[in-house]
């Protein structure tokens, strides 16, 4: 059996992958890697089907027309039969220490018959130009050493989250959770590390850096220019996550997951609105009016707690090219204090 099915989205990623793909390998045959070529143009393919012939019993290929990272997610999860299921950037990569730790925790839990529903670990942003990085834990916000539930989960700051690079979802939960993620779609994670988390009742944290996230190439998604020119896409992720759960169905989850959900849904509504408010408009102001409609028509009570009641108030009550100003110097403090940029 496979403890961890690893997904790899890739597109075009032939000079970069090699590092993500040696890196899940250090998991040997308690790991299955899936590298999904989403449409390249380059030699992904191939390089992707060397690896399967060299590591039949680990490697799966999944070559497919080019529907977008989501598209990737959905379709390495599809085939995935590992017991635990990760995604995997194909610029990013594992530390190996901390992958064969992981692992043995999930030995010791299958021994003694008690797996949690998700892991928790930390991750690395890895800033390319100046060689900087910032470690994203949780050693403050949960318990370690043992399977807790949410209850046993402390409120989070503003700019701390639990990003998709964090998680590792028991595979049955992730499915029963029905999270299927856009196509052609950026900044998708959002929902998924947001969508299956009531699906998860109990959590184990494991201190230790295992994913470094790479921060820094001009075309990545969160490159500033980019996430500007892409607002829509951030508008869809932010309507599908409103639509995953109700304000009545968040409000009768356990405590820390309730406060945890409600965080996520605040912080990606100002992300919303920085990408949206950081240049004017006519498309874009009407575009962010259909969104708060849709949320309104679907929910009045979320509705209220977003428009009303969370950080995105003050923000609503500026003028336009005022929102953008604050907006775009809250996100350069974010990026300072994360290393984005």
């Amino acid at each position: 059996m496979k403890l961890i099915s690893f997904t790899v989205p890739c597109y075009n990623s032939q000079v970069y992958m090699k590092k993500c793909i040696d890196s899940l390998l250090a998991g040997g045959r308690d790991v299955e890697i899936i590298i999904v070529n989403d449409g390249s143009k380059d030699g992904t393919l191939k390089l992707a089907n060397e690896y399967k012939e060299n590591y039949p019993d680990t490697v799966k290929v999944i070559d497919k027309e080019n529907g977008g990272h989501g598209s990737g997610v959905n379709a390495g999860l599809k085939a995935a039969e590992g017991l635990y299921f990760k995604v995997v950037d194909s610029d990013d990569w594992l530390d190996t220490d901390a992958l064969n730790e992981l692992l043995g925790v999930i030995k010791l839990h299958l021994s003694e018959g008690r797996l949690p529903d998700l892991y928790v670990t930390n991750f690395i942003y890895d800033r390319v130009y100046d060689g900087t990085k910032h470690v994203s834990s949780y050693e403050k916000k949960m318990p370690q050493g043992k399977i807790f539930g949410w209850d046993g989960v402390k409120k989070f700051r503003f700019s701390h989250m639990m990003l998709m690079h964090a998680l590792l979802y028991k595979r049955e939960n992730l499915l029963k959770s029905d999270t299927r993620l856009p196509e052609h779609t950026f900044y998708v994670d959002n929902i998924f590390a947001y969508k299956p988390l009531p699906f998860m009742q109990t959590v184990y944290y494991l201190n230790v850096d295992l994913y470094h996230y790479f921060i820094g190439r001009a075309d990545q998604s969160v490159n500033r220019k980019n996430i500007i020119a892409r607002y829509e896409q951030q508008l869809l992720v932010m309507r599908e996550m409103t639509d995953a759960y109700s304000w009545d169905e968040i409000n009768k989850m356990p405590k820390g997951l309730k406060n945890y959900m409600w965080h996520s849904l605040e912080v990606i509504m100002m992300t919303t609105l920085f990408f949206t408010c950081a240049e004017y408009s006519k498309e874009r102001k009407e575009n962010l009016k259909a969104l708060w409609r849709h949320i309104k028509e679907r929910d009045k009570k979320l509705y209220k707690k977003l428009r009303h009641g969370s950080y995105a108030t003050a923000v609503n009550y500026l003028s336009w090219r005022l929102r953008g100003f604050v907006m775009s110097k809250g996100y350069d403090i974010l990026c300072r204090k994360v290393k984005l940029g």
